[in-house]
């Protein structure tokens, strides 16, 4: 007899429905799957098989073929488990309802319980799209899953109760609001917790109400890590629609917590500089997400710059300029997103000297520190912050330093100036807007045109890094509520340009 259950397999950070066909026909007993599976899918035989007996259910003693459609489609992980096991269940007559509406996702153990699998969001948005009213998932992944709406999800903690509810013998379990905590990222960091760095304080806030990225140049222990992690806390809360593309990301990655729901704070990466390639950008076969993409319309925080590999760096340009990641590989192709924010930190130089007027290292030295880092880099970065080494006047003064809810309203009113004059656009911040958009909204005064033509006379900046300029210009004024860009934005824009005066080829 035939069985078919609806399953997803996962491409890149999405969801594809998988059709999951049982035949069980008289003959040798034998289980043979079929359908482009990897090794965990081949292996799900013996977990399918095992579960089944302990479920209470007798296993056939037949030949069973199961196949995953569409064929050409490299199918990986546990999650056919269920659907295949539920598939046998219905050819053999045990499993009465078949609805052509039902998708089923989940991993067996042998007793019988079903674990929670990664990239049931991805999958029950592709269910709704596609119109596929139900969803059976693991109760560890319920959470996930409800937060679309729209879809009927069912959650099964064994094979037995999968079988039940579907044969419409048990009611479904009621939602328990103690099994959906939100997932998220938070941490108690407060920009009042920074003392002195004021010229830097600035500067973070330019970069988060425009989305700009940001390098922090100065001596160890001067605040940088400081300043960087608190850069999440001054930015906007994700909106619906953030909230569901960022965790869908980390569902794929297996990053959410079993029942828990939408990622609602803005992700915050810090990977060490001994980083690949493949794990900043991404990779492998099939390609996986990377930092870049899990930190997507979050930060991505380098410390020690340039103590990452000079080809890794390099790697950051494409994600940096187009906001996106495409990987192509034999067994197959990958497009991820990542819109995110660059905050990198360094010192001034390989020794880490604190001060300038007592570093050890050579001005040749110095040079050839910074000079790792290359000018096309750069060039994609909006603002060259640098650092100068604390005093005891700045950590022992009695003036409290601003807290980061006053600083996150500013940004907040900034980002909505941006959002209400690049709405036809489809732009979320000023970094994002395209050179014919700058054009167009971004006009300047005589006097701003003659300050920006001598500098990048004299700082030689290249025409990728006035456009920076540009738009770090129109994110000063939209802090000020100016809706001009004066020349008084543009100096201030200027001065974060600093790396482009010291750089060497």
């Amino acid at each position: 007899m035939l069985a078919r259950i609806l399953s997803a397999a996962l491409l890149g950070v999405e969801a594809v429905l998988v059709r999951v066909e049982v035949d069980v026909a008289s003959g040798l007993p034998a289980f043979m799957t079929v359908g482009l599976p990897d090794s965990a899918v081949r292996e799900s035989r013996e977990r399918v098989r095992t579960s089944i007996r302990n479920g209470g259910y007798a296993f056939p003693a037949d030949r069973v073929t199961v196949n995953l459609a569409p064929a050409d489609l490299r199918k990986e992980g546990a999650a056919f488990d269920l659907p295949i096991a539920l598939g046998i269940l219905a050819a053999t007559g045990i499993l009465k309802a078949r609805s052509a509406s039902l998708a089923v996702v989940g991993e067996l153990a042998l007793d019988g319980q079903i674990q929670p699998v990664r990239g049931v969001l991805a999958a029950a948005l592709t269910c709704r799209r596609e119109r596929v009213t139900t969803l059976l998932v693991p109760v560890a992944n319920r959470a996930e899953a409800a937060a679309v709406p729209g879809l009927n999800v069912l959650a099964a903690s064994t094979l037995r109760q999968a079988v039940a509810l579907l044969n419409g013998e048990a009611p479904g379990e009621a939602e328990s609001p103690a099994e959906t905590p939100i997932a998220t990222i938070v941490d108690d960091a407060d920009f009042a917790d920074v003392r002195g760095q004021v010229h830097a304080k600035r500067a973070l806030e330019i970069a988060a109400a425009g989305g700009h990225n940001v390098i922090l140049i100065g001596p160890p222990g001067g605040g940088k890590t400081m300043l960087a992690r608190r850069l999440s806390g001054i930015l906007p809360p994700l909106t619906p629609d953030e909230a569901i593309e960022v965790s869908t990301i980390w569902s794929v990655a297996g990053l959410l917590a079993p029942r828990s729901g939408l990622v609602r704070a803005r992700p915050f990466r810090a990977p060490h500089h001994t980083i690949s390639v493949p794990g900043l950008i991404g990779g492998g076969g099939p390609p996986h997400p990377g930092e870049v993409t899990l930190a997507h319309l979050g930060v991505l925080f380098l410390d020690e710059l340039p103590e990452f590999q000079q080809h890794v760096l390099e790697s950051l340009r494409q994600p940096l300029e187009d906001g996106r990641v495409s990987i192509a590989r034999a067994s197959g192709l990958g497009d991820f997103p990542a819109r995110f924010q660059l905050v990198a930190a360094a010192n001034p130089c390989r020794r880490g000297c604190p001060s300038l007027d007592r570093c050890l290292c050579t001005p040749a030295e110095r040079g050839r520190y910074l000079g790792r880092l290359s000018r096309p880099l750069l060039d994609r970065i909006d603002l060259h912050v640098e650092l100068p080494a604390l005093v005891h006047g700045d950590l022992a003064g009695d003036a409290a330093p601003e807290a980061s809810s006053a600083v996150r309203a500013r940004v907040i009113a900034a980002r909505a100036r941006q959002q209400s004059r690049a709405r036809e656009a489809r732009v979320r911040v000023n970094a994002e807007l395209s050179p014919r958009q700058l054009r167009r909204i971004c006009p300047l005064p005589p006097d701003a045109e003659r300050l920006l033509a001598a500098a990048m006379s004299r700082l030689g900046l290249s025409a990728r890094g006035h456009d920076r300029v540009l738009r770090v210009a129109r994110t000063i004024a939209d802090l000020e509520g100016d809706e001009r860009i004066r020349s008084q934005h543009c100096a201030e824009a200027i001065q974060y340009r600093g790396l482009d005066r010291t750089w060497r080829g």
